[in-house]
């Protein structure tokens, strides 16, 4: 079986690896080139892998483009893994595969289809995703389902932790899936109708912290963006920081605070817990992690020793 690799983003890296890894032979590695894959969160270079197992790796703007389906099809493929990648493959892509091509979507289809679901799932509030294997379709993760994986999302899980959990999903539903396609099965079932509409894409200047929330919406908001993503932001003294790491004070902000006002420092012999601590539309955060517009860190002491006691954080860009 001829079988071709898409994928940029670092949740298809353990996938690949541990079918490189057991001698499955990929004909090549297809990703973005450099310039595009600066512009993705979370994307890696398959560089070291491919030269490690002798795998030909072709770097692309896009995989809908005349250049990309003629690289398709020259390849002669039976099936491609398309795990970590953002871009809808339009039909000409999508036949160039004699079985079709195999996507992997971070949610429990048909639920949160569309753009950065882990991320969404968050700041929803959800406390279950999971990961769903698919044929790919037409339709925006629309395919036959293959697989799905279930799991939790803790309040201490990040965008980065669950991706982390997605990605060895990828792994193991992979391998448990090659077998069957080189036996002849080709496994798959109809989605269920869902009504929901599909996420929509998030861009950096999304990440604006809205204080007049409740402190369980902010929490979450910072952890659904936190590295490799983007970042929640805010405004204080006029300058934009980006907000890495919070956590949830299960408390009353004091009567009279604003929200995003800032309440004053959190300080302890354990450097982690050293913050400040922000009012909330209801409740609290302490904020335990921010860079600032120069890249100045501040975290730990440095951070709890800053004069910020009754400043408040903007609730807009001109804070």
């Amino acid at each position: 079986m001829r079988i071709g690799w898409i994928g940029f983003h670092m949740e298809g890296l353990p996938a690949l690896h541990a079918l490189l890894e057991q001698g499955t032979r990929v004909e090549a590695i297809i990703t973005l080139n450099e310039e595009q894959r600066a512009k993705r969160s979370g994307a890696i270079d398959y560089q070291e892998l491919g030269h490690r197992f002798s795998v030909p790796i072709h770097r692309i703007a896009n995989i809908n483009h005349e250049s990309s389906i003629q690289m398709l099809q020259n390849l002669d493929l039976d099936v491609a893994f398309v795990l970590g990648w953002s871009q809808i493959i339009h039909p000409p892509a999508l036949r160039t595969c004699r079985l079709g091509m195999i996507g992997a979507h971070a949610s429990l289809l048909p639920h949160n289809r569309g753009s950065a679901p882990i991320n969404w799932a968050i700041i929803r509030g959800e406390t279950q995703t999971g990961n769903t294997l698919i044929w790919l379709s037409e339709g925006v993760d629309e395919g036959r389902i293959i697989d799905q994986v279930t799991f939790p999302i803790a309040p201490y899980d990040t965008c980065a932790t669950l991706y982390d959990k997605v990605a060895k999903s990828n792994r193991d539903m992979v391998l448990q899936l090659l077998p069957r396609l080189e036996r002849g099965e080709r496994p798959g079932r109809p989605q269920a109708a869902c009504a929901e509409a599909i996420l929509p894409r998030r861009r950096p200047e999304h990440g604006r912290i809205d204080w007049s929330q409740d402190s369980a919406a902010v929490y979450n908001f910072i952890r659904a963006l936190t590295r490799p993503y983007p970042g929640a932001f805010s405004r204080l003294d006029c300058e934009r920081w980006l907000i890495w790491q919070a956590a949830l004070i299960c408390g009353r902000a004091p009567p009279g605070a604003a929200p995003g006002e800032v309440l004053g420092p959190v300080v302890s012999p354990v450097p982690g817990s050293c913050g400040q601590a922000v009012a909330c539309g209801q409740g609290l955060v302490i904020l335990l992690e921010v860079e600032g517009s120069q890249g100045r860190v501040l975290k730990g002491p440095t951070l709890s020793d800053q004069t910020w006691r009754g400043k408040v954080w903007a609730n807009d860009e001109n804070g």
